[in-house]
């Protein structure tokens, strides 16, 4: 393996070791996959709506009223390095559904030098994760759902292969328009590794509640992150205090939705925004905002966010279905 090619991928994983305690394996996973989650911090497992990428957040989220959608979205992350995700989803009978979706990670061109510097050619860096959904309504208002992944890296002439799964619960009262998410993330190690050693993939335990306000058009999204541990690793050795510990727990976000063919929404990663805190500049480290809009059978969404201290992240994604409206 080349030095220069160590370099990138080393800058492309900073992100991933802020954010996950431990040594983990393909931490692009943990990069937010549905525009409208990422407009809202980049973490959400309670949130509402018929849009299927927030399947990938939690599979307790699909139902059967996703029959024949057809979602794909692109996040910018850094330099030329960018992830598309696509998924389909069909129903299946009156209270079950499943989908098929694809997680495609590229890191641009990259020129391949020896020790001298003299340039070989170009290097491939890809990650690759196919994933499975079925979900299923366990009463009128609790889901559960489950996705089973198979992971596969090729850097250069290295590759690893992995499995995992997430578990997923939702629970929805539409009279109240509350909902509550539970999700078990990426549990699972590789089963072909890089080195020698086998390593697990970058797993996590996620609550949330989304509350729509009685009188206004408005959404709270809350949700806790990183439930498996309690401290986090910190750069100066030292342990924090309960407060800011538990803050770095949270996710907020916020969603005006004035019709059903708009919304627009803020969200705030704390943990994130503390991670890359610079006394100057970075500013907006853990802000993210974004925008959707649905015309006629389509829907086009928009966020911004700041995973890195050296870039701002943009996402794209369009959705469709093909089911027959309802009259």
């Amino acid at each position: 393996m080349q030095k220069r090619f160590f370099i990138f991928i080393l800058f492309f994983q900073t992100f991933s070791l802020l954010a996950q305690e431990g040594k983990t394996s393909f931490d692009y996973l943990l990069l937010p996959v549905s525009n409208r989650s990422a407009a809202l911090g980049g973490n959400n497992v309670s949130l509402i709506e018929n849009d299927a990428l927030l399947v990938f957040n939690n599979p307790g989220l699909l139902g059967n009223e996703m029959n024949l959608n057809l979602s794909a979205s692109y996040l910018s992350y850094i330099a030329d390095v960018g992830m598309g995700n696509v998924i389909f989803t069909k129903s299946m009978g009156e209270r079950s559904a499943w989908g098929v979706g694809v997680n495609y990670v590229h890191f641009g061109k990259m020129i391949e030098t020896d020790e001298l510097d003299n340039i070989n050619g170009e290097l491939n860096a890809t990650d690759i994760c196919g994933n499975i959904f079925v979900a299923r309504d366990l009463t009128e208002k609790l889901r559960g759902g489950i996705t089973a992944k198979f992971l596969y890296s090729n850097y250069y002439h290295n590759t690893a292969i992995g499995l995992g799964v997430d578990l997923g619960l939702s629970y929805y009262d539409s009279d109240k328009n509350f909902s509550i998410g539970l999700a078990g993330k990426n549990l699972g190690r590789q089963i072909k590794s890089y080195e020698e050693e086998l390593v697990a993939l970058p797993w996590d335990i996620q609550f949330g509640f989304t509350k729509k306000l009685n009188h206004a058009p408005i959404r709270i999204s809350t949700t806790a992150i990183y439930l498996k541990q309690w401290q986090f690793d910190h750069i100066y050795k030292k342990e924090e205090a309960f407060f800011l510990t538990l803050l770095k727990h949270f996710v907020i976000g916020v969603d005006l939705i004035p019709s059903d063919n708009f919304w627009i929404g803020f969200g705030y990663n704390i943990k994130r925004g503390s991670d890359m805190y610079l006394k100057e500049g970075n500013k907006l480290g853990g802000f993210s905002i974004g925008a959707g809009l649905k015309v006629k059978y389509f829907s086009f969404g928009c966020s911004i966010g700041k995973y890195h201290t050296s870039a701002t992240s943009f996402m794209l994604n369009i959705s469709t279905s093909f089911a027959e409206p309802e009259l």
